[in-house]
Order: C-alpha cells, then structure tokens, then sequence
C-alpha cells in the first residue's frame, strides 16, 4: 500500500495523473494533457527532428476528443 501510494504521488507530481480525496480514500485518473504532453516530447525526440512522421501514432494514442 505505501509503495502503490508513493508511485502514485509522483506521477500525480510529474502531470501524469490527477487526483481527488473521496472520504478516506484518494482517487486517481489520468491527466490527459500531461500524458499527450509527455508522448508527444518523447514522439518528436524519437523521430529526430521529424515528429510529423510520428503524429499519427500520438493521435491513435490520446485522440484530441480525451
């Protein structure tokens, strides 16, 4: 449990994910938009200065719509 919990507290640091307190409990989602962020760096640094070659990849991943 404090190892799942700590996990947790740095990707919600990181923009990765967002969370809430419900009661006693936290409850965690994705952050979409720290999520596409981090693919697309990652899309664009793979594809070496041509990330409109990776663009579709980063779509079919997290559409715009999420």
């Amino acid at each position: 449990h404090n190892t799942l919990s700590s996990h947790l507290a740095h990707l919600t640091r990181a923009g990765l994910l967002r969370s809430r307190k419900e009661g006693r409990s936290v409850i965690y989602r994705v952050d979409f938009e720290g999520t596409q962020a981090l693919l697309g760096f990652l899309i664009e640094d793979c594809c070496q200065g041509t990330p409109e070659a990776c663009t579709v990849a980063l779509e079919t991943v997290l559409p715009a719509c999420c």
